[in-house]
């Protein structure tokens, strides 16, 4: 944690600096040469089917522009770090809610009505978003916060999935959560349909989020109560993801501080969780791997870490979707290598559309000079959650019957 601190601290003392008055000139000189130069200025790669990338350039413009990532900001782990501190947090009023599990347990769900909705005004129909954080995420991180903040001034309701004992709730029960385990998520959807039946319901995962979303929509398939689906910096293949987050400098920069993360949850719901698993040697892990061979496969019964990450890894199940799902991705994510991008398989599919980037890190995706407000992902985000709700009703929502 004090490595962590002295990280952060250090970013903070840098981005004060950028930010005074004279090195704008030097900034500004810098973005000049970048963009004359115009090598990082590249239009995202767009794999699906011919008619769900014909419907895509019509709604989603973005998927034409040429995406320049922030000049001053090289290389997918510094657009991840610097986003992790630099994003802006809009501000959100949460009105929350705790739901009981079948199994005794609870989940924290937090609301954004938007009773004030200009396009929806009668609640029963307004369209819902979903959005499930990543691995230690909750609503109040800067992406999600971001993503309620595109879907409200569309008009949209949104509500915030967080995983058992991530938003401060107490756990009830001695379970918490994994990628492949979809049971809380489908008790999260029809908890949904339930206040509102006739409102679609889009759901929106980021990373982690991005797995345990198209797992759940692998299984579920067409009785999934979701209208579309679009994922943000998703691993596709956990094996392929762990081994990348181990090399020497991922682990030093992000794998060691998720590890701690996860076993700060674990030291906050001790009491209960020492029921099953010895927290104190939990506690020891210090990659994200230690910690699924420790905790996630005792948790959820899988005979090894190797066992778990084949089951919760998406990318080969992606053929049973059925529908509509737009999967963001960089080519330079630590998190998410591009050796395990499922490119063959999604060329074969009429659902589901890769967008690739060059460059842009891990649910960062930084343009412009000062990158604190909206960036790419935001204005993917809000342009196709609007494509995917808004279409008229006598239409298909998708026009994926079109082979590739």
């Amino acid at each position: 944690m004090i490595m962590f601190l002295s990280h952060l601290e250090l970013w903070r003392t840098y981005l004060e600096f950028v930010s005074r008055p004279y090195t704008v000139l030097i900034c500004s000189l810098t973005a000049a040469v970048y963009y004359l130069w115009g090598r990082k200025c590249q239009t995202p790669t767009l794999i699906c089917s011919t008619a769900f990338s014909v419907f895509l350039h019509k709604h989603c413009p973005v998927v034409s522009e040429c995406f320049s990532p922030t000049p001053w900001c090289w290389g997918g782990r510094l657009q991840t770090l610097v986003c992790a501190v630099l994003k802006s947090r809009p501000p959100v009023k949460y009105h929350n809610e705790l739901i009981r599990t079948a199994d005794g347990g609870q989940i924290s769900l937090d609301w954004v009505y938007n009773e004030a909705s200009a396009p929806y005004p009668e609640s029963s129909t307004r369209p819902t978003v979903l959005i499930l954080p990543g691995i230690t995420g909750n609503s109040k991180q800067p992406y999600v916060l971001h993503a309620v903040s595109q879907a409200t001034r569309r008009g949209y309701r949104c509500v915030v999935f967080n995983n058992r004992g991530a938003a401060g709730e107490e756990l009830l029960t001695p379970l918490t959560y994994c990628a492949a385990n979809t049971a809380d998520l489908e008790c999260v959807v029809q908890h949904v349909k339930g206040l509102f039946p006739k409102a679609p319901v889009l759901g929106a995962g980021v990373s982690m989020g991005g797995m345990l979303l198209l797992n759940y929509l692998a299984r579920k398939r067409t009785q999934s109560g979701m209208v579309a689906g679009l994922t943000i910096s998703v691993p596709f293949d956990a094996q392929e993801s762990s081994v990348s987050m181990e090399e020497p400098l991922n682990w030093l920069l992000f794998n060691k501080i998720l590890a701690m993360g996860l076993c700060r949850t674990v030291s906050r719901h001790r009491k209960i969780l020492e029921k099953v698993v010895d927290v104190d040697y939990v506690l020891k892990s210090r990659t994200i791997r230690e910690f699924d061979e420790r905790f996630t496969i005792v948790q959820f019964g899988y005979k090894s870490s190797l066992e778990y990450y084949r089951d919760a890894s998406p990318g080969k199940k992606l053929p049973t979707t059925a529908v509509p799902i737009l999967c963001l991705n960089a080519a330079d994510d630590p998190f998410s290598p591009q050796n395990a991008f499922p490119l063959t398989i999604v060329q074969g599919l009429p659902n589901v559309a890769l967008l690739l980037t060059a460059h842009g890190g891990h649910i960062a995706f930084l343009d412009g000079l000062f990158p604190r407000g909206e960036t790419y992902m935001e204005r993917l985000f809000g342009q196709f959650i609007q494509a995917s709700v808004n279409l008229p009703p006598h239409r298909p929502r998708f026009p994926i019957n079109e082979k590739s």
